[in-house]
């Protein structure tokens, strides 16, 4: 599974590859439970993994980076249900990050996400094209 093919959907829990899309939606398969359905763009907004960034203390960096940050760590992920623990947790991992931008909320969808990807093998890289588009807009 390609971390390119992940997308949040608002308003339904979790990830999901996208597997197809329509002009009125998407068709999409959950990491959780591998179910497939439609989901409507007129009810739902889709945000692929790729193009998420996250406030840090200088430039924003992209969601990819934190997961890595994560993977990387020899800190225990807590649960994301413990606020607290979770904002202790990113300190460690993350320091560099914006604690007063990156609500709570955000953290612990962070962790959740985290351990969906890991649960799922997730190789966790952007692609080529996008880490090409990025160099060419710092060199502008």
């Amino acid at each position: 599974m390609e971390y390119s093919k992940l997308i949040s959907v608002t308003g339904l829990a979790g990830l999901f590859e996208l597997v197809g899309s329509k002009t009125d939606g998407a068709i999409v398969r959950s990491l959780e439970d591998q179910t497939t359905k439609f989901v409507s763009s007129r009810v739902h907004n889709f945000s692929h993994l790729e193009s998420i960034e996250v406030y840090t203390q200088r430039e924003n960096v992209n969601l990819v980076e934190v997961f890595q940050a994560m993977k990387n760590s020899s800190e225990a992920v807590p649960s994301e249900k413990d606020a607290k623990a979770v904002k202790a947790y990113f300190q460690k991992v993350f320091p560099t990050m914006d604690f007063e931008k990156v609500y709570d909320s955000d953290r612990k969808k962070m962790v959740k996400w985290y351990a969906i990807l890991k649960a799922n093998d997730v190789e966790l890289k952007i692609t080529e094209a996008a880490e090409e588009e990025e160099t060419t807009s710092e060199e502008a």
